[in-house]
């Protein structure tokens, strides 16, 4: 069922949600609208109807049984921190906020396990867990800013996930609430469970589709002691991205192997004002590789083994962090590529991934279709689990290139993607601006069984509609 776009809510609804949530938590200014009306997606927004500040699962019930009664559209949102407007409020309606439900609720040290509420921001869980000398590994760059929540909703990776997996590996158990109001957990707190089919798993990535997570349980695992950092130019980036595959191949487990272009790097030590990195002229990128253990004498026999790989395919002068300063110092500038490419240019943020060993084809072929329709992309991110962030900077483009043929361009990566044996997205999701490209990874007979989940779910279409595929 699809919902029209108009002004669904009444005085009365604003009134019910009053008496919920306490008036100070509905809010309906223009200016505060304003705020949630735009993410962290290139330059889209939407503005809402209401926002809603719920603080308990009850009152995020009762605000759904409303909104499902009455068929108004409810956009969850997290930290707002998205790159797939998954968290526009496109449709108008309410957008419930979980910014209030920020609570760690008890931290298991027995069972290596964590219960936390979804707006906790991640770096404030994985300090305070770190605090206990346990781990809670996936950190994506916004780590800071962004929400558990939000995590799980996109199923977010990181830097360590090419050692320690993404989100999902994590994530136990989940309490929820249906579009229709109904309160649910999806599994267990245990590490193994064949009972039925895995809703848990089913829940993590689905983008606030199906239900808005209002607990979640996380397994921990104990603390490395020791890490390692260093930066290594490469005068191709293509040989950057064949480097990748031989480190695993020699059989290293890097806890981070990222690229960068060399353009990313040099435009985020401009944006930072850092000094730490001085780029060659004929640098084309440099791998940021960490390894981390118990053991600090493997860890530096590892690096030079790694030193030793990075070597033949001619790489310039290997920099090894020496402290914990200069670790934290190319952390940042890593962390803060994507926010440096946002400050040069309108931007168009493509989340490939392939095989890791296709990488240097992938970072080819995107040059070359970006030769054929005239844009320039900054390419960076995750190479060690082949994830490649693909950047296509507005630049000189026309409006018109803009919004038309660069779709066609767009189209042809992805289906370069897939043809290497990838997919279009591995941690941003697809939310409102990648579902036109869904038919490229899935038939008819796949694209089915997704909406037919969806609708069993949320039969009145009410919670994050038009977000993945219409329905």
């Amino acid at each position: 069922m699809k919902l029209v776009v108009h002004d669904l809510l009444r005085a009365r609804h604003i009134e019910a949600f009053k008496k919920i949530t306490g008036e100070q938590f509905v809010i309906s200014d223009e200016e505060s609208l304003t705020h949630y009306a735009h993410d962290e997606t290139e330059d889209l927004h939407y503005m809402p109807e209401v926002v809603i500040k719920p603080r308990t699962t009850e009152e995020i019930s009762a605000i759904l049984k409303i909104c499902n009664a009455e068929k108004i559209p409810v956009t969850p949102r997290g930290a707002g921190t998205g790159l797939s407007g998954g968290a526009l409020p496109h449709l108008g309606g309410v957008l419930l906020s979980t910014e209030r439900m920020n609570s760690i609720l008890e931290i298991d040290e027995r069972n290596l396990q964590v219960i936390t509420e979804p707006g906790v921001i991640t770096e404030v869980l994985q300090n305070a867990v770190k605090e206990k000398k346990l781990f809670y590994p996936p950190d994506p760059s916004s780590r800071g800013s962004c929400f558990i929540g939000g995590n799980i909703a996109e199923n977010s990776g990181g830097p360590k996930a090419v050692k320690y997996g993404v989100v999902k590996d994590y994530v136990l158990n989940l309490e929820m609430v249906l579009p229709n109001g109904e309160i649910i957990w999806t599994g267990a707190n245990v590490l193994k469970n064949a009972t039925g089919y895995n809703l848990t798993q089913l829940i993590v990535g689905s983008e606030g589709t199906l239900g808005i997570v209002s607990k979640i349980v996380l397994k921990l695992i104990p603390l490395p002691k020791h890490d390692l950092l260093m930066l290594v130019p490469f005068y191709s980036a293509e040989n950057a991205c064949a480097a990748v595959g031989a480190i695993f191949r020699a059989g290293y487990t890097p806890s981070a192997l990222e690229f960068m272009e060399r353009d990313a790097l040099d435009w985020v030590s401009k944006f930072v004002e850092s000094s730490t990195i001085k780029i060659e002229d004929n640098v084309q990128a440099h791998l940021l590789i960490e390894v981390d253990g118990n053991n600090e004498e493997v860890l530096v026999q590892d690096m030079e083994g790694i030193a030793t790989i990075a070597q033949e395919f001619d790489c310039g002068e290997i920099l090894f962090a020496d402290n914990a300063q200069q670790k934290a110092e190319l952390w940042k500038l890593r962390r803060r590529v994507g926010e440096a490419v946002k400050s040069n240019s309108i931007y168009k943020e493509e989340d490939t991934v392939v095989p890791r060993a296709e990488l240097p084809v992938l970072l080819r072929g995107v040059k070359e279709i970006g030769k054929k329709y005239g844009f320039h992309s900054v390419c960076y991110g995750h190479a060690g689990d082949g994830n490649l962030h693909v950047n296509i900077i507005k630049g000189n483009l026309t409006d018109e290139q803009w919004s038309g043929s660069l779709k066609d361009g767009i189209r042809e990566i992805f289906a370069l993607v897939k043809k290497l044996g990838g997919t279009i997205s591995g941690e941003h999701g697809i939310g409102l601006v990648q579902k036109e490209y869904m038919d490229i990874v899935f038939n008819t007979s796949q694209l089915r069984l997704m909406k037919e989940i969806k609708k069993l779910f949320d039969p009145n279409n009410i919670l994050n509609a038009g977000k993945i595929f219409d329905v």
